[in-house]
């Protein structure tokens, strides 16, 4: 299985937001040694909110293309049915849920078989999620320190699109996101017209 093993924090430097999630992510992003002197062409522009894209939901470009033609076939705006789709993916809603501090984890998690939904054990991290399916951890890593400090000192903001249950260790999406609620900073817009082109 593929996967993006770039050095995190310098990838959150170039392309100017927090991607990995990471509170120290950005501390050097002002230093002089990493100041841009030369000006971005529109090229650049489009290319940059396209790999915040991939960098956000920790996916490749062959991923990203296929979730790009799928949003193209709905009804809704391309570029909100593009997020609204990688929302969806179970790696990120491990990670929005609490389950894990990065979505590198949070895929790891589902790799490794410690995610259920509905009862039943998911490796895929790009199975897609149905509103309302109940995503939880499996009984033998309920046990585990770190899975436990992780779940109960989950310290990102809350979305209104998922509901979560301290006791039992799940949590579901009620509904599909809004663009608005998103928690991500990219202009869904420039990523239509990089892939349109």
């Amino acid at each position: 299985m593929a996967t993006r093993r770039g050095p995190r924090f310098k990838e959150c430097r170039r392309l100017g937001v927090n991607v990995c999630g990471h509170p120290k992510a950005m501390d050097r992003a002002g230093a002089p040694a990493f100041k841009k002197t030369k000006k971005t062409s529109d090229y650049g522009l489009h290319l940059i909110e396209k790999q915040k894209v991939k960098a956000y939901y920790g996916i490749l470009e062959r991923q990203l293309r296929r979730y790009f033609e799928l949003a193209q076939k709905s009804k809704e705006m391309t570029g909100v049915a593009l997020l609204v789709e990688l929302e969806c993916r179970l790696d990120n809603l491990v990670y929005r849920l609490g389950f894990a501090n990065s979505i590198r984890m949070a895929r790891q998690m589902v790799s490794h078989r410690h995610i259920e939904v509905d009862g039943v054990k998911i490796n895929i991290p790009s199975y897609a999620v149905k509103v309302g399916q109940v995503i939880s951890l499996t009984e033998k890593s309920q046990k585990s320190e770190q899975f436990k400090k992780a779940w109960l000192s989950d310290s990102k903001a809350r979305v209104d699109y998922i509901e979560r249950d301290e006791e039992k260790f799940c949590g579901k999406m009620t509904r599909l996101p809004q663009r608005s609620e998103i928690p991500v900073q990219i202009n869904d817009q420039m990523v239509v017209e990089y892939y349109s082109k």
